[in-house]
């Protein structure tokens, strides 16, 4: 089956959607700790969410890279995603949804949220030909996301590694179904419109 380009796929409830963070374990385990996002965390720094497990893995590195050692799943509501998509601005110039470079740049800096998509990663984070979205919050979005839409916080460092140590031994099958089950996130027509999903 042929996966649509720009898709959203994700762990989700009626409620909620999980994303993924990494961070150093400075901020991740007082994170953990408060149940919630607290200094050291920046509010003023745009943070990025990413709901795809296979992206935030060829990101970090399978909990590697430094700075990246981290790895939290965190459950928002979706309401909240779906605020936070409805108020974004594509990262890159879309002539179909802005006339031009200036109106689009105007809409980027006036936006709390910017949205990009990348390529989706294969399970050996390969790029794929579908796309992963990624969704950055600052501003008013980021208060937000730490005041309103968290409702839970899970390390998940050790299933990184875990999957990880799986792929490294040659075990594909074995790494593959402990990847977090994600299905195409259903959105609304106009959210869809305003990132571009299809």
């Amino acid at each position: 089956m042929t996966v649509p380009r720009h898709q959203i796929r994700a762990v989700f409830t009626d409620g909620t959607v999980t994303v993924y963070q990494a961070y150093p374990a400075e901020i991740a385990d007082v994170a953990l700790a408060a149940g919630r996002f607290v200094p050291p965390f920046k509010r003023e720094r745009m943070t990025w969410i990413k709901p795809s497990f296979r992206w935030m893995m060829y990101r970090c590195g399978w909990a590697l890279k430094p700075g990246q050692e981290r790895v939290l799943a965190v459950e928002i509501s979706r309401a909240g995603f779906e605020w936070a998509l409805r108020h974004a601005c594509l990262s890159d110039h879309d002539p179909r949804l802005h006339p031009d470079r200036d109106a689009w740049r105007r809409a980027l800096r006036a936006s709390p949220v910017r949205v990009q998509w990348d390529p989706e990663r294969s399970l050996r984070l390969a790029p794929l030909s579908h796309r992963s979205v990624q969704v950055g919050l600052s501003g008013e979005a980021v208060r937000r996301y730490v005041d309103e839409w968290l409702v839970g916080l899970t390390d998940v460092t050790a299933l990184a590694r875990s999957v990880h140590g799986r792929l490294t031994a040659g075990d594909e099958a074995g790494a593959a179904a402990l990847l977090p089950r994600e299905r195409p996130y259903p959105l609304p027509p106009e959210v869809a419109r305003v990132i571009d999903a299809d």
